[in-house]
C-alpha cells in the first residue's frame, strides 16, 4: 500500500497522489539520488496479484522505457517492491491538448499543424522501435510550461513483431480506427488515422463522429463518409484538410504508410498551404465505406461491454501543473484507462454494481453539463469559434463577470465597466421615476460571463427636457470635443485601432446623434488610431536545416525570401542556416521575404609547393655525390615524395595540397674509415676497423596558397 512519505526503490520519496486511472495511480515523488521531481505510477493493489494485470503493466515499462525523445514522457526507472510495481517517469507540467482545445475552442491552422509536427516525431520514435502506441488522442497530448509538445500514456503500446497482433482494446472510441473497432489486426497506420482525428479536432473544435453508446461511434466510424473539416471551419486550407482526410482514410493501405510521409507534408503545408501536393488515391472497392456486418456488430458489442466493465471511476484532480489525467469532460463517458482486459472479466463482477452507480452519477452530473452549455450559448454567454468575433476566429479572450450596475449613478458603472476592461455605451431615456442618471437597465444580465472589451449598453434615466445630441462621427477629435463641450456635454475619449478610420477621427459616440442627454451628461467618443501595428518579431533560424527554418519563419507570420549557398568557417553549419537578412529580435511587417544562406562548409583552401630541394648540408657529414633518400610528407600525413637520389636540388611542383605545411626528410649513409692505433710495444700503426652510419635530416617547409 503505497502512503505519502514511503520511499519506494530505496530512492524515490512519495509526495503527493496526483492523479487515478483505471489501472494505476499516479504520485508525485522525489528522487533523492538525483535530486530531482518525478512522476510514480503505481498499479493499484486489486490488480497487482493478478498475473494478467501484471504482465499488462511490465509491457508498458519495456515499451515505453525504450523510447527517448523529446516529444515523449521518458521513462527513467521500472521496479518492483513489496508487491508494489512501479514505473518511474518524467514529471511534466502543462497542459493536455483536450483541455487547450477547450479552452481556446478549436486551434488556428499554423498552431494545429505544429503541434501535429511535434506529435508526428514522437510517434515516428516510437515506430522506428516497433511500438504502436494505439490510443492517441489529446488526453495523452501534454503540452509543457515551455510550449514542447510530448505524447505520453502509452498503457496499451505493445511492441510490434512480424507477427499478426490483435487488440481486443477499442481505445477511446472517438478516435480509433476502423480495424480498431472491429477488433483486427491494428499497426502503425493506426495511430495515423488516431492522429488524423486528433487533428481534426484540433481544426474544428469536434470530433467527426458522435454518438449516444460506444458502439453506435465505433460503428460510424467503420461505416460513414469521414467529414471534410472544412464543413466546419471554411478557412482552412486545401492542403491541411487534404492531409486530415488522407490520415482517416478507412483502408490503412490509402493512408500515410509512414509518420515520415506525414510530417513532410504537414511541413510543406506551412509553406505551401493552398498547394495540390497530398497524394490522395481515391478508395476501391476494398477502402470504400462497408456494411457492417453482424459479426462486426456482435464482436464490437462485446468489446464495448468488455471495456464499460472496467470505465474509470476516478478521475485526477483539476491542477493543470500536473497533467497525468483523463479528460472530465468528454461528451461521453468512455475515456478511459485502455488497458487490454482478459477474457476472465468475471473475476471482478463484485464491483459492477459500485462501477454502475458511479457511472449514473457520471452521467447525469454530463447531462446537466450539456444542458447548461446549450442554453448559456443560446444566451450568448458561451462563445466558440466564428461564434465568438463573427470574423471565424477563435475566442480566446479573458472574461470576467458581469456586474450589477442597475440603480447606479451612470457615472459611477462606467467607472466600474471601464476597470472590469469592459466597454460602457449610453442611451438615455425620459423617466421621471428614478433620479437623473441613474441606470435602469444593461444589455447584459449581471452574473454572466463575458468577454473583456465586450460593449455594455446601458439605459439611463432623464428628465423630460434633454439636449439633441450632435452627429460628431467622422470628425476629427478636436472638432468633435468642441462641438460636444458647446452644447453643455462632458467629454470623454476611448481610442482603438480601425483600419477603415483616419487616426484622430471618431469612429462612434455614445449616445447615439440626434438623441436626448441630459445636458451636463457624459458623451463617449471612440477615436481611431488608424492600423494597427502588425510587426513581428524575427526568430533566430541560423543553426536551422533550411526546413526548419522555413518553418520557424512562417510560423512567426513571415516568409522565406531568397536562399543561396556559401561557404562558412564553422563546420558545425555545414547544409544548415549560417545567414538571415534580417537580425533576430528586430520587428518587421507581417509576410515579410527573409533571404536566408545555406552553409556547404568551410571554404576549401589549397597550397602549392614548387621549388627545388637543396641537399642536407645541415649535417656536416654530408658530401656532395652521396646517394640520399629524400621525402616530402605533408602535416596531415600526406607524402608528396619518395625519391632516392645524390643530384641536388631536387626540383618538385605539387598543388592541390590541403595542409600549409610540411617536412622533407633525408637519409643517407655515412661511411667512416678505419683508424689505426699505435702499437704501445713497438709503436708501429696497427689498422682498425672502417663503420658506417645512419644519418637523418628533417627541414620544415611552408607551402604557397594557391
Amino acid at each position: 500500500m503505497i502512503k505519502i512519505g514511503m520511499m519506494i526503490g530505496d530512492r524515490y520519496e512519495i509526495l503527493e497522489k496526483i492523479g487515478t486511472g483505471g489501472m494505476s495511480d499516479v504520485y508525485k515523488a522525489k528522487d533523492h539520488k538525483l535530486n530531482r521531481s518525478v512522476a510514480v505510477k503505481v498499479l493499484k493493489q486489486e490488480f497487482g496479484e493478478n498475473a494478467n494485470f501484471v504482465s499488462k503493466f511490465r509491457i508498458e515499462a519495456q515499451a515505453a522505457a525504450g523510447l527517448m525523445h523529446p516529444n515523449i514522457v521518458n521513462v527513467y526507472d521500472v521496479g518492483e517492491e513489496g508487491g508494489i510495481h512501479y514505473i518511474v517517469m518524467e514529471l511534466v507540467e502543462g497542459i493536455t491538448l483536450k483541455k487547450y482545445i477547450e479552452k481556446k475552442a478549436r486551434l488556428s491552422v499554423k498552431e494545429a499543424v505544429s503541434i501535429a509536427i511535434q506529435v508526428s516525431m514522437g510517434i515516428e520514435a516510437a515506430h522506428n522501435h516497433h511500438i504502436i502506441h494505439r490510443d492517441i488522442k489529446p488526453q495523452n497530448i501534454i503540452i509543457s510550461k515551455e510550449g514542447k509538445v510530448k505524447v505520453t500514456d502509452f498503457g496499451i503500446a505493445k511492441a510490434a513483431t512480424s507477427n499478426t497482433i490483435t487488440s481486443n482494446v477499442m481505445g477511446s472510441v472517438h478516435y480509433t480506427s476502423p480495424e480498431q473497432a472491429r477488433g483486427g489486426y491494428s499497426d502503425e497506420k493506426s495511430d495515423i488515422y488516431s492522429l488524423g482525428i486528433t487533428m481534426f479536432e484540433m481544426l474544428t473544435g469536434r470530433v467527426p463522429f458522435n454518438g449516444e453508446t460506444t458502439v453506435a461511434i465505433a460503428i460510424k466510424h467503420i461505416q460513414e463518409e469521414m467529414p471534410s473539416p472544412r464543413e466546419y471551419v471554411s478557412e482552412i486550407p486545401v492542403s491541411v484538410e487534404q492531409i486530415v482526410c488522407k490520415c482517416c482514410q478507412k483502408s490503412p493501405d490509402r493512408r500515410y504508410q509512414s509518420m515520415g510521409e506525414l510530417i513532410a507534408d504537414l511541413k510543406q503545408s506551412l509553406i505551401d498551404p493552398d498547394g495540390d501536393f497530398v497524394k490522395v488515391i481515391d478508395p476501391d472497392e476494398e477502402a470504400s465505406t462497408r456494411m457492417i456486418t453482424d459479426r462486426d456488430m456482435a464482436r464490437i458489442k462485446r468489446q464495448s461491454d468488455r471495456r464499460d466493465s472496467m470505465d474509470e471511476v476516478m478521475r485526477l484532480k483539476k491542477d493543470n501543473s500536473h497533467v497525468y489525467e483523463d479528460d472530465e469532460d468528454e461528451e461521453e463517458d468512455d475515456e478511459d484507462e485502455d488497458w487490454d482486459e482478459d477474457e476472465d472479466d468475471e473475476d471482478y463482477d463484485p464491483k459492477m454494481e459500485k462501477i454502475t452507480t458511479i457511472l449514473a452519477v457520471v452521467a447525469a452530473l454530463l447531462i446537466g453539463c450539456i444542458v447548461i452549455f446549450f442554453v448559456g450559448r443560446a444566451f450568448g454567454v458561451f462563445r466558440f469559434g466564428a461564434d465568438a468575433d463573427g470574423d471565424g476566429q477563435e475566442a480566446s479572450a479573458e472574461q470576467v463577470e458581469m456586474i450589477r450596475v442597475v440603480g447606479m449613478n451612470v457615472d459611477d458603472a462606467k467607472r466600474a465597466l471601464l476597470e472590469l476592461g469592459l466597454t460602457p455605451e449610453i442611451q438615455y431615456e425620459v423617466n421621471t421615476n428614478y433620479a437623473e442618471g441613474t441606470v435602469l437597465r444593461a444589455s447584459v444580465q449581471d452574473g454572466l460571463m463575458i468577454d473583456k472589451n465586450t460593449v455594455i449598453v446601458m439605459t439611463v434615466a432623464q428628465g423630460e427636457d434633454g439636449v439633441t445630441v450632435p452627429a460628431v462621427t467622422g470628425k476629427s477629435e478636436e472638432e468633435a470635443v468642441s462641438m460636444l463641450e458647446k452644447e453643455g456635454f462632458v467629454v470623454s475619449v476611448t481610442q482603438s485601432y480601425d483600419a477603415s478610420v483616419e487616426s484622430g477621427y471618431v469612429i462612434s459616440q455614445s449616445p447615439e446623434a440626434d438623441t436626448t442627454a441630459p445636458s451636463g451628461s457624459s458623451v463617449t467618443l471612440r477615436v481611431s488610431q488608424g492600423t494597427e501595428d502588425t510587426k513581428v518579431r524575427v526568430p533566430n533560424v541560423v543553426g536551422l536545416t533550411e526546413e526548419d527554418a522555413t518553418v520557424n519563419l512562417v510560423e512567426s507570420g513571415l516568409s522565406v525570401g531568397t536562399v543561396t549557398t556559401v561557404s562558412n568557417e564553422d563546420a558545425s553549419l555545414t547544409d544548415k542556416v549560417c545567414y538571415q537578412s534580417y537580425s533576430v529580435g528586430s520587428y518587421v511587417e507581417q509576410g515579410t521575404a527573409v533571404d536566408l544562406k545555406i552553409s556547404t562548409g568551410p571554404e576549401e583552401v589549397t597550397y602549392r609547393y614548387s621549388e627545388g630541394i637543396a641537399a642536407p648540408t645541415e649535417d656536416p657529414d654530408y658530401r656532395g655525390g652521396m646517394s640520399v633518400n629524400v621525402t616530402v610528407t605533408t602535416a596531415d600525413g600526406t607524402q608528396l615524395l619518395s625519391t632516392q637520389t645524390s643530384t641536388f636540388p631536387v626540383v618538385v611542383n605539387y598543388t592541390g595540397i590541403k595542409s600549409p605545411s610540411g617536412t622533407v626528410t633525408f637519409r643517407f649513409t655515412v661511411e667512416h674509415e678505419a683508424a689505426a692505433t699505435p702499437n704501445p710495444e713497438t709503436g708501429e700503426l696497427i689498422p682498425g676497423e672502417a663503420s658506417t652510419e645512419e644519418k637523418t635530416v628533417t627541414r620544415e617547409v611552408n607551402f604557397t596558397q594557391e
